[in-house]
């Protein structure tokens, strides 16, 4: 996940920590919803949700 996260905000120009910590919030926020790229994270950690 770490890594999708560098890479969405590599470019970026921020104003500060603050503005930084609030466009990772927001990548977080959207990956969340992403429950494709969750899965995905998951199978390619070599786990899923039923797992115990």
């Amino acid at each position: 996940m770490w890594s999708h996260l560098k890479r969405s905000i590599g470019n970026l120009a921020v104003r500060g920590v603050d503005h930084l910590q609030a466009i990772i919030k927001n990548r977080l926020k959207r990956i969340q919803y992403r429950t494709d790229l969750l899965d995905s994270f998951l199978t390619h950690a070599g786990r899923d949700l039923d797992s115990t």
